[in-house]
């Protein structure tokens, strides 16, 4: 495997104020963001995207989270899913929210677990929901600007996995307490 370094303020570069960001944000450099530090356009894509995710949707915590942690589990990123546990615990969601998304398993309340099912669809069927699946998610009080807020939640989500991926990240000493791990066989 490449290694990829993870940068600090020192090597960082033109990601410098990018990582400077996170610091102020987090209290510390998450080593996704000093892994992506290599590339100043996808950190600095990243940080967007999620500040957009964050702010721009009509989405509470629990439902963003719901999205990023399908798609972290799907992807089978073990460092996503680590940090974003750790995420939730600190937001206050649900104990068993979080339970059921690090399982994969159908979540207790019928609105959040139609959200959880079609961001599934939306990853297993690369964005090729049925009628039906939207139609579902519909049916239980979201709207069609959940539809592609969704779609937002799942290209964040693509940056930080596929960069895990890529570059092996070590988990952060902050997420070692949730560290999670992938039965599943990866995708070819």
């Amino acid at each position: 495997m490449t290694d990829f370094a993870v940068h600090s303020f020192d090597t960082a570069g033109e990601s410098r104020p990018l990582l400077e960001k996170s610091q102020s944000k987090y209290g510390f450099v998450p080593n996704l963001h000093a892994v992506m530090a290599e590339s100043p356009a996808l950190l600095e894509a990243y940080q967007t995207i999620a500040d957009i995710f964050d702010t721009k949707t009509n989405l509470t915590t629990t439902e963003r989270q719901i999205i990023a942690m399908t798609n972290n589990r799907l992807n089978g990123c073990t460092y996503c899913m680590a940090a974003h546990t750790t995420i939730m615990q600190m937001a206050g969601v649900p104990e068993d929210v979080i339970t059921a998304l690090r399982e994969g398993t159908p979540i207790a309340d019928p609105k959040l677990e139609a959200l959880r099912a079609f961001s599934e669809k939306m990853n297993t069927s690369r964005g090729w929901p049925d009628e039906s699946d939207i139609d579902a998610l519909l049916a239980v009080g979201y709207d069609r600007q959940t539809v592609l807020d969704v779609i937002v939640g799942t290209a964040y989500k693509v940056m930080s996995n596929y960069t895990n991926h890529v570059a092996g990240t070590p988990l952060d000493e902050a997420f070692a307490s949730n560290e999670w791990s992938s039965d599943a066989p990866s995708a070819v």
